[in-house]
């Protein structure tokens, strides 16, 4: 038999931890509005935000396309034998490319952002925090915050689509690998098969969506990075909290994104 008092400190303890959270959900929130206000005066230092692009974007694109290339083959492998029992193991070639541009090539490729681009933003913010270099740079009269955090967070939301759309095309180039060999298709054969179905409906939105997950990358590294604290102890658990955290709302923002296409784009 559980005592009130037992129930009443588990209820202080959720209490306590569910305050703890939404505080952490508003500072992050209130850390991106603070980004945000910045953009409305220049300077805009896009040539930051290029070199933020390079570094988010080209090292992490072999990344997503070897991860991309792998799902593609596993998902042709395991399309076939289900299909087959239905005799429609050619339509293999719709069934992932529906799957990568509704679903995988999205989330894959911000995981991927997020797990190589994130760990590093917050390493590199954090290192910053703790030697005391963003506080030369409020001494030097540049703005930290739209320095170095909005160029980030800009980068990032203009490179997950990009990453999205070549996971999407290498998937499903994956596919094809196992549809010409395994079942004898033609390349000609698959690409039909891939496009036949495929709408503009079916593709921007997920595309679209992305460029949250990639906000969601760049505020969430950032934000761990800016508030370092316990020198380089803190570096580590700054990025390894920032890579947890925004695959976790990547994937819970995800549940709330695709809900709202579907009823958008029915």
């Amino acid at each position: 038999m559980i005592s009130n008092q037992s129930w009443q400190t588990f209820f202080q303890r959720a209490g306590r931890r569910a305050v703890v959270f939404l505080d952490y959900l508003g500072g992050m929130t209130l850390f991106f509005v603070a980004a945000c206000q910045t953009l409305r005066h220049p300077p805009w230092f896009c040539r930051e935000i290029i070199i933020q692009m390079f570094h988010l974007g080209v090292k992490t694109f072999w990344l997503v396309a070897l991860a991309s290339f792998s799902v593609g083959l596993v998902l042709a492998m395991q399309g076939i034998k289900v299909l087959s029992w239905f005799g429609a193991a050619n339509y293999v070639a719709t069934s992932v490319a529906f799957a990568m541009v509704k679903e995988l090539g999205p989330v894959m490729s911000a995981v991927m952002l997020a797990a190589r681009g994130g760990a590093g933003m917050g390493a590199e913010l954090g290192s910053m925090r703790v030697t005391s270099q963003i506080d030369a740079l409020t001494v030097s009269a540049v703005n930290p915050i739209k320095y170095l955090v909005v160029t980030r967070i800009a980068a990032c939301m203009l490179v997950a689509p990009l990453l999205a759309t070549a996971a999407d095309i290498i998937g499903i180039l994956g596919g094809m690998v196992i549809g010409v060999t395994q079942l004898g298709m033609s390349a000609n054969t698959y690409y039909y098969l891939t496009l036949k179905y495929m709408q503009v409906r079916d593709v921007l939105p997920n595309i679209g969506k992305t460029v949250i997950f990639g906000a969601i990358v760049g505020n969430v590294s950032c934000y761990h990075g800016f508030h370092t604290k316990h020198g380089t102890f803190g570096v580590g658990q700054a990025t390894k909290t920032a890579v947890v955290t925004a695959i976790l709302l990547i994937l819970v923002a995800d549940v709330f994104l695709t809900k709202l296409t579907l009823l958008i784009w029915p």
